[in-house]
């Protein structure tokens, strides 16, 4: 009898066993399939609010709110500045999910605070893909009126020692993907092609006001695709 108990106990644990492992290497795909978290930076005059839009469209796309972090800053102070806390807010991001890296997603000005971060602070090693929409990215003289007002604005003035300094060298380091989109009719942008990055994949995504950049849904389809 006692030989008999101990056949179906050693039974019941190899099915035991088998099930936990089952389940184990089920369960691991899924974690496979989660996205980066992205981070999105905002741009002059705005705030995180002008990525709602987009935070909708990413969510019934498939990702979750903690997949999606948009923040905001005092957009008049120097974007080297920005660049510090875009560091730690990213370093916030990565520890709040446990991911390796985050997808960066900027609009207009948040493209100088982004790429600071990437050239001077180490962020090309927490970034995994960066797309800048209507990205100032060599100046645009527009600016003018403000560059005596904000440090911010001035540091993204056509030819600002900050511009200069910036986009010295490799204007697309490290080993991160990098996408400029940009529209053949930004007003805000003088020339519409300062947006074009060395090295990067640039689009042009035809007539889209420089607001509309980082609401509008086709560009917004062509991002996601970029950083999926």
């Amino acid at each position: 009898m006692q030989r008999r108990m101990r056949r179906i106990a050693t039974a019941l644990a190899t099915v035991t066993s088998t099930l936990l492992l089952s389940l184990t290497f089920s369960a691991s795909p899924a974690r496979a399939a989660a996205h980066n978290p992205v981070v999105f930076v905002h741009g002059l005059s705005s705030s995180s609010s002008s990525w709602d839009e987009w935070r909708d469209y990413f969510l019934a796309d498939g990702y979750t709110s903690s997949e999606l972090d948009a923040w905001s800053y005092d957009w008049s102070q120097s974007n080297a500045t920005t660049a510090q806390q875009l560091s730690t807010e990213i370093k916030n991001v990565l520890a709040r999910t446990g991911a390796s890296k985050v997808d960066l997603v900027v609009h207009s000005m948040g493209a100088l605070s982004a790429r600071y971060y990437l050239k001077n602070l180490g962020g090309t090693a927490y970034v995994d893909d960066f797309v800048s929409t209507a990205g100032v990215n060599h100046g645009t003289t527009v600016a003018g009126w403000c560059r005596w007002l904000y440090t911010s604005c001035n540091e993204m003035y056509t030819g600002s020692s900050f511009l200069t300094a910036l986009n010295s060298g490799d204007e697309t380091p490290g080993s991160v993907s990098y996408a400029s989109y940009w529209s053949n009719c930004d007003d805000a942008l003088t020339p519409d092609t300062t947006a074009i990055l060395s090295g990067a994949t640039n689009v042009e995504v035809g007539c889209v006001s420089h607001t509309d950049m980082n609401n509008d849904h086709g560009v917004y389809e062509q991002v996601r695709n970029f950083i999926a």
